[in-house]
């Protein structure tokens, strides 16, 4: 089935597992709601720096590059679903992910991707997308990932 329309479905990768499967669950997906997959990784600058901003973003985004296609390598091989794209945005990830959400048929989000609190059940990013996507949002974990509900 060709997904040549203008329906998108948004994926959010950081380069983790549960973005990779995110990434797998978008192209099942695809066919279903007839859209092409919109891949988007989001890089802000590191906490490290308040008040100032650093030369040399370029590395960051660069950086984002190459999670983006590390993540698309291993989730689809070198084989990418047809119409699917790819963008690196510089934003908080949240608000980026949030405002693709506004024209998408779909959000999918990992569960919690490379944050600092990898005890917690639903990231930062993926609760607000939750909270606050303007479309449905379904929110992966990682292959094997245990759930202790």
């Amino acid at each position: 089935m060709s997904t040549t329309s203008d329906t998108r479905i948004v994926v959010g990768v950081d380069g983790s597992e549960q973005s990779i499967e995110a990434l797998r669950y978008a192209q099942k997906l695809a066919p279903v709601f007839g859209a092409r997959i919109h891949a988007i990784a989001v890089w802000d600058y590191p906490a490290e720096y308040p008040g100032y901003v650093p030369l040399g973003t370029k590395e960051f985004s660069e950086a984002a590059e190459v999670h983006l296609a590390k993540a698309f390598k291993e989730a689809y091989g070198g084989h990418a679903p047809e119409g699917s794209e790819k963008t690196v945005v510089f934003a908080h990830p949240a608000k980026a992910l949030v405002k693709a959400s506004e024209n998408a048929a779909l959000l999918i989000v990992g569960r919690r991707g490379h944050g600092t609190f990898g005890g917690l059940l639903l990231g930062s990013v993926s609760r607000a997308c939750v909270a606050h996507a303007h479309c449905p949002v379904l929110v992966v974990q990682g292959v094997g990932e245990r759930r202790d509900d």
